[in-house]
């Protein structure tokens, strides 16, 4: 079991998270049902702040707003007093519903339309992460029209591989994201300091990938990216002040996983900046960093209910419940491995090895493939670990499944973040 934040067994041998039985939440919320950790989510953003704080002269934590973001948890991230990343319009208006500083937003994305920039421009959003020059030539023509000033950072791809999912690489050299090394990336910087009237320089962004277990892989971004803003001032003068480096730092789905901690990491990538600018006789640039899964991975589970339990002799037993795909894709994406305990048999001991299926029509529809359980009976609670991150941001209604709910519970409380979808919103948009 994935011992995080607030995460135990109680006296009546239940799962309870928040202070909150999660049988007891099961009958009034209904299944599936995503439950964060308040608490966890708030204390893991002060780490990353306080960890920044005390190993780096200046800089900023960024919450990946991909990662998990709904009204709630901007607002908790805004209080917590962080950034936010939004990849797109409908994350930057999520934002605004929610009063997050626009100050504060930091606008992604590899093909950003003409509307989200204009969005963008008009609410006078932080940082634009500019990631082509089309895209640049876009902002300028759009900031003339609007007699507006985007104040950008050029993400730039470092060419360094992370050892991680190839779905989830984004550093190297081949990749959809970012300028290209050297000369693009330099006729890039050349565009804004043509357009003084429409942009602002602030500095370069790199992310090399995500759920990454080394921090190797960062030092030597690091070094390239401090490299490179040296040649920058070289050939044109012009001195960026700073340097976001993105995020990646992994997180344990299963108990075996070793991630570094957030203080370690924030620690040895804040010394590894320092270094870098030192050895290239750079003045220290402002960090920025952008940790998503790493704040809200471990925070979050997912409750199901058990239906079907389908012998396969001398193969498997199948043990299926009421989500699946729908609402964690990862497993079939990527294969993602998760552990999980039954919420009402918490306090018993594991006697079987079974395969954990979802109700989509869908052979690839496996969520865990195999996970040691006690005596499994229909209407028994399933929880799963570290789903806080990447589950509820990439649910989807295949075979037409009304999205989970999300609580969050904290001191004994629950209290709904989102509403459970009904059928009648499955075709509230339908003609």
């Amino acid at each position: 079991m994935i011992q995080a934040g607030t995460i135990l067994v109680n006296g009546q041998g239940h799962l309870e998270i928040g202070g909150c039985d999660t049988v007891e939440l099961a009958q009034r919320y209904g299944t599936p049902l995503y439950i964060m950790d308040e608490e966890l989510l708030r204390k893991n953003c002060r780490r990353f702040r306080n960890a920044l704080r005390q190993s780096y002269s200046h800089g900023q934590i960024i919450f990946a707003g991909k990662a998990f973001l709904v009204q709630a948890m901007a607002r908790l991230v805004g209080e917590e007093g962080l950034g936010l990343d939004v990849v797109s319009g409908g994350e930057l208006y999520t934002a605004l519903k929610a009063g997050f500083p626009t100050e504060r937003i930091f606008f992604h994305g590899n093909n950003k339309s003409v509307k989200e920039l204009a969005e963008a421009l008009d609410v006078d959003t932080g940082r634009i992460i500019v990631d082509s020059i089309m895209e640049l030539e876009e902002i300028i023509a759009l900031a003339k029209e609007k007699g507006k000033k985007a104040s950008v950072l050029l993400r730039v791809r470092p060419g360094v591989e992370a050892h991680t999912h190839e779905y989830i690489q984004t550093g190297q050299e081949d990749s959809k994201f970012g300028f290209a090394l050297g000369d693009e990336a330099l006729e890039g910087v050349n565009l804004v300091l043509s357009a003084p009237d429409q942009l602002e320089l602030a500095g370069f962004h790199c992310h090399i990938g995500s759920q990454i277990f080394q921090v190797d892989p960062f030092r030597l971004a690091a070094q390239t990216m401090l490299k490179f803003m040296a040649l920058v001032r070289e050939k044109t003068g012009f001195v960026v002040s700073q340097l976001n480096m993105g995020g990646g730092l992994g997180i344990r789905y299963r108990s075996s996983d070793a991630p570094p901690t957030i203080e370690s990491f924030v620690s040895s990538l804040a010394t590894a900046v320092t270094r870098a600018a030192k050895e290239n006789d750079f003045p220290l640039p402002e960090l920025l960093l952008e940790p998503g899964r790493s704040i809200c991975g471990e925070a979050g589970i997912t409750l199901y209910r058990v239906g079907v339990i389908k012998e396969v002799p001398g193969i498997r037993r199948y043990v299926s419940v009421d989500g699946g795909m729908m609402d964690n894709i990862r497993p079939a994406l990527y294969g993602a491995e998760y552990e999980a305990v039954l919420a009402n048999k918490a306090d018993r001991e594991g006697v079987r090895n079974v395969t954990v299926a979802g109700k989509a029509c869908e052979s690839g529809d496996i969520i865990i493939n195999e996970v040691l359980l006690p005596e499994v009976e229909k209407d028994d609670l399933l929880a799963v670990f570290s789903t806080g991150a990447y589950c509820y941001s990439m649910a989807s209604n295949y075979n037409r499944n009304p999205r989970p709910g999300v609580l969050f519970v904290r001191n004994g409380k629950a209290r709904a973040a989102v509403r459970r979808e009904t059928y009648e919103h499955l075709v509230a948009l339908d003609m």
